[in-house]
């Protein structure tokens, strides 16, 4: 027979899965089994033993409860305790903690199952005030404990997030922070959670209150959780934004793409820790979901410290040499610090292009500029030197063929620096240098690579359990089976047939799968789509804001990307309420942007949206306004064809 004895949490003992004899529970005799099992080589003196739980009574009185409380333990256990030579100690096997179980599990790798077992304070509400020692002792238990318990949350909390498991992770820092309301561990941990939800606010809160409960024992959190916080604070916040229907708006849970994150993340930290250059890449079909892949992988560099610069690769950067590297030097790289550490032949070489670089970098002018593919890494190199950095370029086959190698050579060539270089590149957009990247990394380049395969019909019914929580089942299974046949598996249809049913579609079961053989989403005209999923965008695109779809029509005509000012003029909107209404279309993953633009996420939803959104006169009007701001600023923003 053996003792199960939960200690996280309130005390519960069973026999073999049975309630225990009552006089077990009893405080002291309790007491006494759990200090057994907890002592080295789970056994004490009686002297030790008497001292410990009965100090205020007599010794004959002490030695009689002892042996009552081993007499109680016999009878759950007749062979479980031995009593030899003033030694009072447990047999093996007889009682089984949940501590010890808590701690095999960890030292075997199953941390979520360890995790899992974490359910409060050690025998949470045990006391034995007529018992001091034991008293200290059991704070002492209580306290590691603690320690420990919020530990294995936070860890687990972590490599939830590292798997996007949002959700997951914040309930597990919900327990840490309930465990220690103190802890800079558990608070970092729900931090992370919130941020990376895109609650920055909440995530603020959740500091302030660490900070409020530490004040009041003399403390401050510590430097790491306050680096946290100013790191947060400067990202992006969710928008205020009108009712989100049924369906809890459009932002959902990263599905299905567990094993990739895990993997993206794990090669950019590893690339930091050696302080060496890393490669990403990113492969997959329009609408698999690489760059949302991507930004998540960002928004855990910027909490862990790192400077991210983002480049999203459009097909008029191919018609000129070195519109990327520009690109990307008047946007996020020339944010980054430490530039001016960068050699003055480099500053000047951007100077030459860019008329802000001239101006911060002045002195650098006098300088003879070095070749922009050399100033490119110089200037990183600078800023890497300062912080790591993890450059994202999104859609990287659309670049031209100088700025593409000018990035490749700075991964090639950073060497002892932590820099991470992310590509994501459309499955049928073949390059002969990202051919060649991807033999290298499985050689000698560091770094990681993943294909984005669609989601499995058992993944869309995840993703239906969390954007649809009412549904039983049984109906969500057999809604995922028709959103695959609908959406090849691709997330971004996934999720408008699944928000559509949400607002009342009614999917057609006798439509045939599709693509058509050989064709990916971006060779697909709206006519070969399913008629569910031409219906789901119109619908769910008509469920937004009146502000917020007149921008998306704007931003659908518009040839990407498509600045700020552009897309006010093109809505005929004051730039205030245009970045409200691009705000709520981007927080709901209608759009992506970088800092020359914004562009809709895939160009089907944009033909979708000029065919079955827009009458002719309105694209007309819209067209004739992009292409008088296009004639002001160069090109920027125009209508397309």
């Amino acid at each position: 027979m053996t003792i199960h004895a939960r200690t996280l949490g309130p005390l519960q003992l069973a026999v073999n899965g049975a309630e225990p004899v009552p006089e077990l529970l009893w405080r002291k005799h309790a007491a006494l089994l759990i200090y057994l099992a907890r002592s080295p080589s789970r056994g004490r003196t009686r002297e030790h033993l008497v001292g410990l739980l009965w100090p205020d009574k007599p010794e004959p009185a002490a030695r009689h409860s002892l042996s009552e409380a081993i007499r109680i333990i016999r009878r759950a256990e007749p062979d479980g305790i031995m009593v030899s030579g003033g030694q009072v100690r447990l047999s093996p096997g007889t009682v089984e903690l949940d501590t010890d179980v808590v701690e095999r599990l960890a030292a075997d790798g199953r941390a979520a199952e360890a995790a899992a077992l974490v359910t409060g304070e050690f025998i949470e509400g045990f006391a034995a005030i007529d018992a001091p020692a034991f008293e200290e002792w059991l704070a002492a238990e209580r306290l590691y404990w603690r320690q420990r318990g919020v530990a294995l949350l936070a860890a687990e909390a972590q490599s939830r997030l590292d798997r996007g498991r949002l959700i997951e992770a914040a309930e597990l820092a919900r327990r840490a922070e309930e465990l220690d309301p103190q802890s800079d561990v558990a608070a970092r941990a729900a931090m992370r959670a919130a941020a990376l939800a895109g609650h920055r606010i909440a995530a603020a809160r959740i500091f302030e209150r660490l900070r409020g409960r530490l004040a009041e024992v003399g403390a401050v959190p510590d430097g790491e959780t306050a680096a946290l916080a100013a790191r947060i604070a400067r990202e992006r916040s969710a928008p205020a934004l009108p009712d989100e229907g049924p369906a809890g708006g459009r932002r959902f849970p990263l599905v299905g793409r567990d094993d990739e994150l895990r993997r993206l993340a794990a090669a950019r930290r590893d690339a930091t820790a050696r302080r060496r250059a890393a490669v990403l890449l990113i492969e997959g079909d329009a609408g698999a979901g690489r760059t949302r892949l991507a930004d998540e992988l960002a928004s855990r560099a910027r909490l862990e410290g790192a400077a991210t610069a983002l480049l999203r690769g459009v097909e008029a950067d191919g018609l000129a040499p070195w519109n990327g590297v520009l690109a990307l030097a008047r946007g996020d790289l020339a944010t980054l610090p430490g530039l001016a550490r960068a050699q003055p032949g480099a500053l000047a070489a951007l100077a030459a292009h860019i008329p802000e670089w001239g101006d911060r970098f002045a002195a650098a002018r006098r300088t003879p500029p070095m070749p922009l593919e050399r100033a490119l890494l110089d200037v990183v190199l600078a800023a890497a030197a300062e912080q790591p950095i993890l450059l994202v370029v999104d859609d990287a086959a659309r670049l031209d063929r100088e700025s593409l190698a000018a990035l490749l050579a700075l991964a090639r060539d950073a060497g002892a620096a932590p820099v991470a270089l992310c590509l994501t590149v459309a499955t049928h957009e073949h390059r002969p240098e990202l051919d060649e990247l991807v033999v290298r990394l499985d050689r000698d380049l560091p770094g990681a690579a993943v294909r984005l395969a669609p989601l499995t019909v058992g993944e869309i019914a995840e993703l239906a359990a969390a954007l649809l929580p009412s549904t039983e089942p049984a109906q969500r299974e057999r809604l995922a089976r028709r959103v695959a046949s609908d959406s090849a598996g691709l997330p971004l249809l996934v999720v408008e047939l699944i928000h559509a049913v949400a607002n009342g579609l009614t999917l057609d079961p006798t439509v045939a799968n599709w693509p058509a053989p050989l064709r990916t989403l971006e060779q697909t005209r709206p006519v070969e789509l399913p008629p569910a999923v031409v219906a789901a965008i119109r619908l769910n695109a008509r469920r937004l804001s009146a502000a917020a779809q007149q921008m998306l029509m704007v931003i659908a005509v518009a040839e990407p990307p498509v600045p700020l000012p552009a897309a006010a003029l093109g809505a005929d909107f004051d730039e205030a309420a245009a970045a409200a209404a691009l705000d709520e279309l981007e927080w709901h993953r209608w759009l992506t942007s970088d800092s020359r633009g914004y562009a809709l996420l895939a160009r089907i939803v944009r033909d979708v949206i000029v065919h079955d959104l827009l009458t002719p006169g309105r694209r007309r009007r819209i067209a004739e306004r992009l292409a008088a701001r296009a004639g002001e600023r160069g090109g920027l923003g125009a209508a397309r064809a």
